[in-house]
């Protein structure tokens, strides 16, 4: 089956105006709701919503950081959303980034593989309903167990991006979520987890046809993340090192804006889906040529209505 997925909440839009969009997404040819957690809403809330107005959507968290809950409270609202939609749910969890579990919420970033492992490996038992007493490498357990577990457990799927994390998703969990990817990319990403695992990642896509607008906006977004050491490592591994250290190097001293201008067009076009509705389209659609098995089209603002646009992106227009 192909899938064809939506992050939400939209950017600008209430939470509770997206009842009447979310009803028209399985019929326009969506598949599945991705929610995310930084600053704004939660990733478990919006889901609960789109549970109830859209039962028909497979829906997903990309991502819920590992540190910000304890085991066990991760494990409950897990399972919460796992009742809400009997098999229909995928938990994904990552690292996130130093700022967000640090400076944001005042938790130790450590041992980030490690912790990422021994989190699948907590919520596998714990999401059965086993009662589950266990010291791992990074955290310890006793004696806690689900009041209600969810029939089936819900998939778990782990933010990925170089090899060592790729391959851990594969061994670990049900699949791999990524993103900051080009079409291209994917055939390397896809090597690492395997032909069997699934592969999701977000995509970000500015459907206007003002390029100067889009590669404006690209811009500022990979100067703030792909500066993120994670996100640098990545590249270098995806073969971007050499055209991106101008950038590297102007962030470094502190000139924002020379790094955003260092960035060339053709970086900002491998990695930003930007054009009329229809281009937008077809460049998510090479993705899943390339390999990807369900993209979680994250829509950049425009100025345009944001709800016509998740309309005019579905695969079936």
């Amino acid at each position: 089956m192909s899938r064809w997925g939506i992050t939400l909440p939209l950017t600008g839009v209430p939470l509770s105006a997206h009842r009447d969009l979310v009803r028209e997404l399985p019929g326009l040819g969506y598949t599945d709701a991705w929610s995310a957690e930084t600053a704004g809403t939660d990733a478990f809330t919006p889901l609960a919503l789109v549970a109830e107005w859209a039962p028909e959507l497979r829906l997903g968290t990309a991502i819920v950081p590992v540190y910000t809950r304890g085991a066990g409270l991760l494990a409950m609202s897990a399972a919460t959303l796992a009742d809400l939609a009997p098999g229909r749910f995928v938990l994904g969890i990552g690292t996130s980034t130093p700022t967000i579990v640090e400076s944001w919420n005042g938790v130790p970033f450590t041992e980030p593989y490690a912790r990422t492992r021994d989190t699948v490996r907590f919520l596998r038992a714990a999401l059965t309903g086993a009662k589950v007493t266990e010291t791992y490498p990074t955290f310890a357990v006793s004696k806690f167990r689900l009041e209600r577990a969810p029939e089936p457990p819900p998939q778990l799927m782990v933010a990925a991006l170089r090899p060592g994390m790729l391959r851990m998703a594969a061994r670990e969990a049900d699949g791999a979520i990524t993103n900051w990817l080009a079409p291209t990319d994917v055939p390397k990403v896809r090597a690492e987890i395997g032909p069997d695992r699934e592969l999701v990642a977000r995509i970000f896509v500015c459907p206007t046809e003002d390029a100067e607008a889009a590669r404006r906006l690209g811009r500022l977004l990979i100067s703030s993340y792909l500066t993120v050491p994670v996100y640098a490592a990545f590249h270098d591994w995806l073969g971007r090192g050499d055209v991106l250290r101008p950038m590297h190097e102007a962030w470094a001293a502190g000139d924002r804006a020379g790094a955003n201008a260092a960035i060339p067009d053709e970086v900002v076009d491998d990695l930003i889906v930007h054009g009329s509705l229809d281009y937008c389209r077809e460049r998510v659609a090479a993705y899943l040529e390339a390999g990807l098995d369900t993209p979680a089209i994250a829509l950049l603002p425009t100025g345009d209505d944001p709800m016509s646009l998740v309309r005019g992106l579905a695969p079936t227009r």
